[in-house]
């Protein structure tokens, strides 16, 4: 496809709404990374999007690698989560009371998700991660927890929290507005460090509520939590009376239809956390999120247990049709196989487009999420990811962009395939990389 050579004119209408939302909105934009400020430039506002796709203010095409930050997973537009979405909004918005679709979309989730055998619905990751928090205190009478320096859990309080300066150290806000009494009991380890899981344990097990994770981390573009890592992330849990809660909002039926927890229980026998927080993919694109554990875990919430938590909006009637339609089309045979396939094949183009140009390039993938650094070597933590070359992504981005190739406009964030994407898709992202990769 050939560049857009309007996109940087003054009269280009992605120029006109984002100076009119900038006197609206704070930084022009309802989500910080929406804003382009990591990569520079001017953001797309998008028209419409179908299938791979979606159209700028100015009609320019791109092919589409977040996918609304993951929960395109069938592509956009599909006509079974249309349909289904229609219906719904014609019975009515919101009600305020229960209704049948949220069972259905639970007793879909719990079919297929062994570890959960109840669910509460909610509206947002951030909401479900914080709840999950809360119900971990709750149900534990404890009040510490781990979390890992680029693993992102929201924006509640108390997990805003990035790590200390010593070995197994208490973290520090990484926002304005948080108090540093907020995140006292928040313990910031190092990604994949062995020794200081140990030793976290081993000063502070007694005391932990839990310990949560991203399995694949996708806030510091794609990190695997090692097996040997994960292993012992789950002996020390069970051993210390504390619970492994998998922060699955990205990764839930996105790497795999039992999410990244059945990847590693196929390589840890007998694996399973024991809290999971899921959003994106089980909403289909709409504000859509959940959390989940073993009964005994879950009836300490409200109105059972001591435990609040509470959503006016929680369970939507247009929503759960959304994400039950989806969840739906991805059970269909092969779906997983054809999706991981065609990620592969990406990731892979890639590599050989920048080992042919002689780049220090790496990447990696798992279902339909994935992610690449201008590296030697995969990462491990969030340390070695800030060592990529930031201005050569940022060249990279704005050449992709121009060639309509959209991804994520920060070095540090996972992309997504989903089922429309093509294999001549793909060969036209390859090719624009390619000739990127050669100018270097």
């Amino acid at each position: 496809m050939p560049p857009n050579t309007d996109s940087k004119a003054p009269t280009s209408r992605n120029d006109v709404l984002f100076e009119r939302a900038k006197r609206v909105i704070p930084g022009g934009v309802n989500s910080p990374v929406r804003a382009f400020k990591a990569v520079g430039g001017t953001p797309r506002f998008v028209q419409r999007a179908q299938g791979a796709y979606f159209w700028d203010a100015d009609g320019q095409r791109y092919i589409d690698y977040i996918g609304s930050w993951g929960p395109m997973i069938l592509g956009h537009g599909h006509p079974a989560v249309l349909e289904a979405v229609q219906k719904a909004a014609l019975d009515g918005f919101s009600f305020g009371a229960p209704t049948e679709r949220e069972v259905d979309l639970a007793e879909e989730i719990i079919k297929l998700v062994p570890s959960i055998e109840m669910i509460r619905l909610v509206s947002s990751g951030t909401e479900a991660a914080m709840s999950a928090l809360r119900l971990a205190r709750g149900a534990t009478g404890r009040s510490k927890i781990i979390k890992f320096e680029g693993c992102y859990h929201g924006h509640a309080d108390a997990l805003l929290v990035k790590a200390g300066s010593g070995l197994a150290t208490f973290g520090n806000p990484t926002s304005a507005g948080v108090p540093p009494e907020v995140v006292q009991h928040t313990l910031v380890l190092e990604y994949n460090n062995l020794a200081q899981l140990e030793e976290a344990f081993t000063l502070h097990g007694k005391e932990l509520a839990c310990l949560m994770i991203e399995p694949i981390a996708g806030n510091m573009n794609f990190v695997r939590a090692s097996v040997p890592f994960m292993k012992r992330c789950r002996e020390l849990c069970t051993q210390y009376g504390a619970l492994l809660v998998f922060d699955e909002v990205m990764t839930g039926f996105r790497v795999a239809l039992g999410g990244a927890q059945s990847v590693y229980a196929q390589l840890i026998p007998g694996f399973e956390p024991d809290m999971t927080v899921m959003g994106k993919v089980i909403g289909g694109g709409m504000p859509l999120a959940a959390f989940g554990a073993k009964k005994d875990v879950m009836q300490q919430l409200a109105p059972l247990g001591p435990v609040y938590q509470a959503g006016t909006l929680s369970g939507n009637p247009v929503a759960t049709a959304c994400g039950l339609a989806t969840l739906r089309e991805l059970q269909k045979p092969g779906f997983y196989e054809a999706l991981g396939a065609r990620t592969q094949s990406l990731v892979a183009g890639l590599t050989q487009a920048a080992a042919k140009a002689g780049v220090h390039f790496c990447g990696d993938s798992q279902g339909g999420m994935f992610g690449f650094f201008l590296l030697g070597q995969l990462p491990q933590n969030y340390a070695t990811v800030m060592t990529t070359d930031s201005p050569a992504f940022n060249k990279f981005f704005h050449a992709m962009l121009d060639n309509g190739v959209y991804y994520a406009p920060a070095l540090y964030e996972a992309g997504f395939v989903s089922a429309a994407h093509t294999a001549a898709d793909i060969e036209e992202t390859v090719d624009a990389a390619a000739r990127f990769f050669s100018t270097r």
